[in-house]
C-alpha cells in the first residue's frame, strides 16, 4: 500500500512516515463487485473498513426484504467502526454501489494503532460527531419536513458526503437509483423524480447524465436547511 494513497484517507492524512508506516503493515486490501454484501446485519465484527475507490450504501434490512438506507458513503470514508470500537455485532448492513476496492483493519491492528497513535482517536470522535449531527439533522427533517423539504434535505446530504466541487460546483456523480434516494427521503420514487424537476425548473441544478449538478450548492443549502 503507497503511503501517498493513505495519506488522502482523511483518518490518516496528519501522520507522520513512520506512524504511515504502521498503519501501512497492518492494512489489508480487498476488492468486491458491484451490488454485493459487505456486512450484514446483527453479524459480529472484528474488522474496519475504509473506502479507497467505490462507494456504499448504509442500511437496514427488514425481514420481509424492504430497506431503509442510513446513509451513502465515498472514498475516504470509513465504516464498521463501531463494532470494532465496542466488539459488538454489527449495527447496519453495507452493500456496495459500485465496484469497490477498501482497506481493512482487524480490531487487534487497529486498537494497537490507537494506542500509539491516539490523535487518530480524536479525528474518529470528529468524524462520529459528524454523523450524529447530519442523522438528527435528517431525522428531523423526515419528521417535521413536507416532501420537497424531505427530498432537498436527502440531496443536501449526499452533496456533503459524495459530492466533488468542479469549477465551482458541486456536482454528485453518478446519483443514486430513485428507489434509493425515496428510502432515504421517506416518500416515493415518483416524488423524488418531480422534485429534482421542480429544483431544476427553478434554477438550482441540472441533471446531466446520471450526475445531478448544483449551479449554487451554498444558496441551495441555505434555502432548504
Amino acid at each position: 500500500m503507497d503511503k501517498k494513497l493513505l495519506k488522502l484517507i482523511p483518518l490518516f492524512a496528519d501522520l507522520n512516515n513512520e506512524e504511515l508506516d504502521l498503519v501501512e503493515r497492518a492494512v489489508v486490501a480487498r476488492k468486491y463487485d458491484k451490488n454485493n454484501l459487505i456486512i450484514f446485519e446483527d453479524d459480529v465484527g472484528n474488522s474496519l473498513f475504509i473506502i479507497k475507490k467505490g462507494r456504499v450504501k448504509i442500511s437496514n434490512i427488514e425481514t420481509d426484504g424492504s430497506e431503509a438506507i442510513l446513509a451513502i458513503l465515498g472514498e475516504g470514508d470509513f465504516f464498521g467502526e463501531l463494532a470494532v470500537i465496542d466488539g459488538l455485532s454489527r449495527s447496519a448492513s453495507v452493500t456496495s454501489i459500485d465496484e469497490l476496492e477498501l482497506l481493512m483493519l482487524n480490531r487487534t491492528d487497529f486498537m494497537e494503532i490507537l494506542e500509539k497513535i491516539p490523535r487518530i482517536s480524536i479525528t474518529l470522535l470528529k468524524e462520529l460527531a459528524s454523523r450524529i449531527r447530519k442523522s438528527d439533522h435528517h431525522i428531523r427533517s423526515l419528521s417535521l419536513l413536507d416532501a420537497k423539504g424531505r427530498v432537498a434535505s436527502t440531496l443536501i446530504r449526499l452533496a456533503e458526503d459524495i459530492g466533488k466541487v468542479e469549477s465551482g460546483k458541486v456536482v454528485v456523480e453518478e446519483l443514486p437509483l430513485q428507489r434509493d434516494l425515496a428510502s432515504i427521503a421517506g416518500t416515493s420514487r415518483e416524488t423524488i423524480s418531480r422534485v429534482i424537476k421542480l429544483f431544476e425548473e427553478e434554477g438550482h441544478c441540472h441533471m446531466q447524465q446520471n450526475s445531478l449538478h448544483f449551479y449554487d450548492f451554498d444558496s441551495f443549502k441555505k434555502i432548504h436547511s
